[in-house]
Order: C-alpha cells, then sequence, then structure tokens
C-alpha cells in the first residue's frame, strides 16, 4: 500500500498500442470538456458530447456481467435462450411453420422490448451520468468480477484512488458548472493513462477509483508519472487552475487475496495520507 501525490508517461505497462489511444466508446456517451484558451469567455466553456472507448476486454468484462444479470434475470434468460434457440434454427433450416409464427407475434417482441429496456435503465444505474465512468456501484459490481477472475488466473491488480484537489475552491470560484468541467477534464486524463481493460469509475464528488487488471508493484511508478504528465498537459490548455490528483494505491494479491473493501480502505487511507501531507496550491497564481 502506497499514496502519491500528483499535479497532472510511455503508457503504464509499455508503449500504448494504436486502440489504446483512439476514442471508439467505453461506457456510452460522457461530456467532454470544451478545449479552451485562457482568453475564452467564462460563459463559452462548455460540456460537449463524447464518446468514451471501448476495447476487446471491455467486452469480456460485460460478458462476465451479463452472465450475472442472466443468471438473477429468469425472465431475460428466457428471451435469450428461445432467441437463440430460434436462430439456430433458421440458420440451419430447420423450423417449422408454427415457430416462425411465434417469432413474428406482436407479444413476442413486446416482452423482448420489455426486457431490453429494463436492461438498459440498469445499466444507466452502473453509470455516472457526468463522466459515463461506472459510478460507486457499478464499480463494486465490475471489480468483484474482475478480482474473481484475476483470483483465478494468479494475476495481480492495483487499485488506485485519486482524489481530484481542490475542487470547492473551483466551484467557489468559477461556479459548479467549471467544477463538473473539471472533474471531465480530470476524467479525461485518467482514461488515457488506462488501458480499456482496468476498470474506471467516479465514486462520487471528487474521488476516482481505477482497479488495473495485471499491473503489480513495478508499475506503480510508471503509472503515477503518466498521470502527472497527462494533467500536466491538460493544465496547458487553461491557466486559471492547475489539475491535480492526490492518489492512494493498494494492490491486490492473487495469492493472499484480500476483499474489495479492504482493498477499497488500503487506497483510501493511502490517499488521505497524501492529502493531508500535501499543501496544493489553489491555482497557479496563489
Amino acid at each position: 500500500m502506497s499514496g502519491h501525490s500528483l499535479g497532472g508517461k510511455p503508457h503504464p505497462y509499455g508503449n500504448p498500442p494504436v486502440h489504446d489511444r483512439v476514442h471508439s466508446a467505453r461506457d456510452g456517451h460522457r461530456r467532454k470538456a470544451s478545449v479552451s484558451g485562457p482568453d475564452a469567455p467564462a460563459l463559452h466553456q462548455r460540456v460537449v458530447p463524447i464518446v468514451r472507448r471501448k476495447g476487446p476486454a471491455d467486452r469480456d468484462l460485460e460478458g462476465l456481467i451479463s452472465s450475472a444479470m442472466l443468471a438473477s434475470d429468469k425472465q431475460l434468460a428466457n428471451v435469450v435462450n428461445e432467441v437463440e434457440a430460434i436462430s439456430k434454427a433458421l440458420e440451419t433450416g430447420d423450423v417449422d411453420a408454427k415457430s416462425l409464427r411465434s417469432v413474428v407475434h406482436p407479444a413476442v417482441w413486446y416482452a423482448v422490448k420489455h426486457v431490453l429496456i429494463e436492461r438498459e435503465l440498469r445499466q444507466l444505474a452502473l453509470t455516472d451520468d457526468l463522466t459515463c465512468f461506472y459510478n460507486r456501484r457499478g464499480f463494486l459490481a465490475a471489480a468483484t468480477q474482475q478480482m474473481k477472475l484475476a483470483r483465478r488466473n494468479s494475476h495481480s491488480m492495483l487499485l488506485f484512488y485519486c482524489d481530484l484537489d481542490n475542487l470547492k475552491f473551483i466551484n467557489d470560484s468559477f461556479g459548479h458548472r467549471e467544477g463538473d468541467r473539471a472533474l471531465v477534464r480530470a476524467a479525461d486524463a485518467l482514461e488515457e493513462v488506462f488501458r480499456d481493460s482496468d476498470i474506471l469509475a467516479r465514486l462520487g464528488g471528487d474521488e476516482f477509483a481505477v482497479l488495473a487488471f495485471e499491473a503489480s508493484p513495478r508499475n506503480q511508478d510508471t503509472i503515477l508519472h503518466r498521470i502527472e504528465k497527462t494533467l500536466h498537459k491538460a493544465n496547458e490548455d487553461d491557466p486559471r487552475y492547475a489539475l491535480s490528483f492526490s492518489v492512494g494505491v493498494a494492490r491486490f494479491d492473487p495469492v493472499d487475496a484480500a476483499d474489495l473493501a479492504d482493498l477499497m480502505a488500503q487506497a483510501d487511507s493511502a490517499m488521505y495520507e497524501k492529502k493531508r501531507a500535501k499543501h496544493t496550491p489553489l491555482s497557479r497564481n496563489a
């Protein structure tokens, strides 16, 4: 367990492949702060839509969560099984007129639509509206599944607790709209640093968490340096205040694995130690 204080690198685990640097869609649409220079009027600083990137590892993780959802939702599981059975029959040509009539019956499609809408609402309940990272509930669900996978495959992981410094100062000085923009810019920086396989979340307020898969203590300083470098680059776009994180780190050891609650408590404690120990300038002109 360790902490680190940051002001905003090669990729955390080496140079990132091309797909790691391209936005394609992580958790659906999210808002990203528009780039604006020091002379841009405050009223013109706004938040615009963007999509999060999504990689193969995200789909694997979604598969784990989907499997859990199917196991707990018999209605959804029955619909999925029926559709799969009919699809296989259509592919082989082994389907009778009665089956085809049942497929095209309006009640069938109404039931499918109803189940899919319920599933979409459930997904929205796992997502932070501002950043489109996981929220606390989504993070707990996804991280729990990832920890089971890591324990089974003997993979080490690192949990990063990142607290955005001076959010209250930003809100008080520039308004809550600018505070939201700062949170989105901070989320953008984290997404640029971490990989598609990592789980990113905004736990609430100014706190973010990242569970980095297949990461070990030897990767820690590299990752922290990359966060610092990425935030420094983001700060060049707006000189009114400097984005910085206070970061606590805890290691998941698959051999002597702590549960998620213990791991979060370790990282949270390390983060607050760094928060208390450092003096964060309120702005670049302070």
